[in-house]
């Protein structure tokens, strides 16, 4: 039913809870230093820390991914990106794949944005395809890898191809998929099909939107729709980035990371390990080459690619974000996709150094 103007904006309970326990752990950590004698545990303190520092790092590219995602669904044409699109599927995913070019956002940021575009024209699998090559193939990440690492070990290279093949495999599989509607959450799909959804005339190629009206023959402003779908999709997102920050932050405090360091020198779990430290640590895809380089004298040049390739496109926190569109059986199938072909460009970097 559609809303009246003088109806009050509920904020959802989710976000408030978030944002409370986000203040509390900064007082927290503001005045536990004036009370030596009460103060917490290391290891909380450090999940605090650490669950901070992945929230404060991933915020603001999750509210510009949000802010274009309105502009996509709201102030462009409906179709307005794919109508520049070839109609061949297989090129037509090749192109989306690129679109990280021109929306230089990470990994977090890219999950509000994939949901303006399925809304927006993009089929399930064109947006899963965009979804995993965009954090990878945008200019911020590829200049701070070439920073990091140079042409050297072709860590620069692999990522990059790597990037692109996983992310349009993928795509074409899921695109074979007799129902990609099925792929999605019903709450995602209910708020794509609902009638007053902010997305104006046409459908979806997948079938999840249609046109509508509003009753009265009225219909909201741009302005009031656009504060509307932020506010809808920031109560979405960023319960998601809390619970997966915290989550990150649990896993690096207590799983010990000598285990990973240990088997760095094998080129087989050298792959493997860096694999499960990329999924744990949730570094944002812009600086991960920075966070990284400090394994590169202990980690073989495969590992390092396999981490840059695996870890911008799925890691802990990023399944939070990825679980408001997607099914829990999709995740675990892109999750283990993503695994094996990084692993295997992993491998064949040792096996060509």
């Amino acid at each position: 039913m559609h809303r009246d103007r003088g109806t009050v904006r509920r904020v959802p309970t989710g976000l408030i809870l978030g944002v409370v326990l986000v203040a509390a752990a900064f007082a927290l950590r503001a005045v536990s230093p004036a009370f030596a004698g009460w103060g917490v545990p290391d290891r909380v303190q450090d999940t605090i820390t650490l669950a901070l520092s992945v929230i404060i790092e991933s915020a603001p590219f999750v509210f510009l991914g949000i802010l274009l995602s309105t502009v996509v669904q709201v102030w462009l044409p409906h179709g307005f990106i794919t109508r520049f699109l070839p109609r061949q599927p297989v090129l037509r995913r090749a192109c989306i794949s690129l679109l990280g070019m021109f929306f230089p956002v990470c990994e977090c940021g890219n999950v509000p944005l994939a949901r303006g575009f399925m809304v927006g024209g993009f089929t399930v699998p064109e947006s899963i395809t965009f979804l995993l090559a965009a954090p990878i193939l945008n200019p911020i990440t590829i200049i701070t890898t070439h920073q990091a690492f140079g042409w050297g070990d072709g860590i620069l290279i692999t990522r990059i191809v790597a990037g692109f093949v996983i992310a349009n495999v993928i795509g074409w599989l899921f695109s074979r998929h007799p129902d990609p509607d099925s792929l999605l959450t019903r709450t995602f799909s209910a708020s794509c099909a609902r009638p007053d959804a902010p997305v104006s005339n046409g459908g979806h190629d997948g079938g999840l939107h249609e046109g509508h009206t509003h009753p009265h023959g009225s219909r909201p402003g741009r302005i009031e729709r656009s504060v509307d779908l932020f506010t809808g999709e920031t109560a979405v997102i960023m319960p998601a980035l809390f619970i997966g920050s915290l989550i990150a932050a649990l896993v690096q405090v207590f799983v010990p990371r000598s285990v990973l360091l240990a088997l760095g020198s094998n080129p087989v779990w050298s792959v493997l390990a860096m694999i499960a430290l990329a999924f744990i640590v949730a570094v944002c895809s812009n600086v991960d080459a920075f966070f990284v380089l400090s394994f590169g004298s202990t980690f073989m040049p495969g590992g390092i690619a396999a981490f840059l390739t695996f870890g911008a496109m799925i890691d802990v926190k990023m399944l939070a974000l990825m679980r408001t569109t997607f099914t829990t059986r999709t995740l675990v199938q892109i999750t283990a996709l993503v695994a094996l072909m990084s692993a295997a460009a992993g491998l064949l970097v040792n096996y060509v150094a």
